[in-house]
């Protein structure tokens, strides 16, 4: 199977730039996974549409403000971080085992050479954080070190800006707005969850109400955490599927979730994933633990999801709209078939739904 089997024709105008003006009011395309027409719902439906004793599990990682603007050693009389002329853009996409250091994409890259200091400075110039690149790989991957800092996060908070797709078009100078720095963040995540480069946005819809509304539907809830990566920015660059290789990502499964997952899966009832990094991150501990009981544990999983693979725990997805030929929309095709996937598309395009991370959603049942 070919990547560009995954293709199809998506007009900019569908690509959403801004989230729905009230969180949780997005339209939600319906499509049964086997047979079945589709229909068009709203996000608001969703309790309705889920039974008494559903398993939802949903991830909880929080996205940090991982875009910086660094100048070079060289360039260290430059009084902004934001000034246009000899910076430097990070993006930092994982955090290593080694005491202050990360994997990143740089850009410009070829200035940016192993052995390189880059300050990452505040609006009055100020050197907040400090880094060398001490580790180099392909496509202006680069290892950074950090020097001790008494709140690395703090100081993120302070200099650093929500890493927003490169399809949501918003001023160099302002990254970021008031409104992207509440919207771009699940209702779920918090300060002990963070660590994502990039929202898992099937999360996005969700309100405390619709939440709420779960529960009282008897639908039972579970959160995993599965820091989102590399993996989200770099696009596919072979022409054969089976040739696609994942960076991994890390997640940790707690104690409650792992017995929530048991408990559904024992009594024979639904597990639902709210997007495709909580379906990776289930089927990838469902395979680690075939024929035993899931514990609680923390690793890292590189599975890639297309079809011909069996789903070993998920039963039902709610995901957004994915680009062209990505990983994504391979990992739903996996799910509910390429065809019936595309053809989906094909009628979401055509009513204008609203595609990627501030756009509508899919429920596949």
């Amino acid at each position: 199977m070919l990547v560009r089997d995954f293709d199809f024709e998506l007009p900019e105008s569908s690509i959403a730039q801004r989230p729905p003006e009230v969180r949780g009011s997005s339209r939600m395309l319906f499509l049964p996974r086997v047979e079945g027409a589709w229909q068009d719902r709203m996000f608001c439906d969703l309790p309705e549409m889920l039974q008494p004793g559903d398993l939802l599990v949903m991830n909880n990682s929080r996205v940090i403000p991982a875009r910086l603007f660094a100048t070079r050693e060289g360039l260290r009389t430059q009084k902004s971080a934001q000034a246009p002329t000899g910076h430097v853009e990070v993006l930092l996409t994982a955090k290593l085992a080694g005491e202050g250091e990360w994997s990143a994409l740089v850009k410009p890259a070829k200035k940016v050479p192993v052995g390189e200091r880059l300050h990452f400075r505040d609006a009055q110039g100020e050197s907040v954080l400090q880094a060398e690149v001490i580790g180099e790989g392909e496509f202006g991957e680069r290892t950074l070190r950090f020097a001790a800092n008494e709140d690395f996060y703090a100081a993120l908070e302070r200099i650093g800006h929500l890493p927003l797709p490169p399809y949501i078009h918003r001023d160099k100078s302002e990254p970021n707005t008031d409104e992207d720095r509440e919207r771009y963040q699940t209702v779920v995540s918090n300060a002990a969850t963070r660590g994502s480069a990039a929202a898992p946005t099937a999360g996005l819809h969700f309100t405390d109400e619709v939440l709420a509304a779960l529960r009282a539907r008897g639908v039972e809830l579970a959160t995993i955490t599965l820091h989102v990566g590399l993996g989200t920015f770099q696009p596919v660059r072979v022409e054969r599927v089976d040739e696609i290789r994942l960076h991994a990502e890390p997640y940790t499964i707690s104690a409650e979730t792992a017995a929530a997952i048991e408990r559904a899966r024992t009594e024979g009832r639904r597990i639902v994933a709210v997007g495709t990094t909580t379906t990776r991150t289930l089927e990838h501990v469902a395979r680690v633990y075939e024929g035993r009981a899931i514990a609680p544990h923390s690793g890292e999983t590189a599975l890639f999801l297309s079809p011909g693979v069996e789903f070993k725990l998920v039963q039902g997805l709610l995901t957004n709209f994915h680009l062209p030929q990505s990983t994504l929309i391979m990992l739903v095709s996996a799910f509910a078939g390429r065809e019936r996937v595309l053809a989906a598309y094909e009628h979401a395009v055509a009513t204008d739904y609203r595609f990627f991370s501030y756009g509508d959603c899919m429920l596949l049942l």
